[in-house]
């Protein structure tokens, strides 16, 4: 997460915050990777991703799926 004291440097900047959900079947790590790849596709400037929960999901007693939720902040581009 962005900290007050990086801000500062930063006049007139402003950054957004988004939640987003990487999956993976391989592990958290290509998770995380697969979020924040599918993300920059349509969201430019991403300068922090934050994982705030990680969740498995299990069939028939074996991980099936890897799964993060993350915030991710991106800088909003002046006209």
């Amino acid at each position: 997460m962005l900290k007050w004291q990086e801000l500062r440097d930063w006049p007139r900047m402003v950054f957004k915050y988004i939640d987003i959900l990487g999956e993976s079947a391989k592990g958290f790590d290509d998770a995380v990777q697969n979020a924040v790849e599918e993300t920059a596709q349509t969201v430019k400037d991403i300068r922090t991703a934050e994982v705030t929960k990680m969740n498995v999901v299990v069939s028939n007693d074996k991980i099936v799926e890897y799964q993060v939720v993350m915030r991710v902040a991106f800088k909003v581009k002046r006209k």
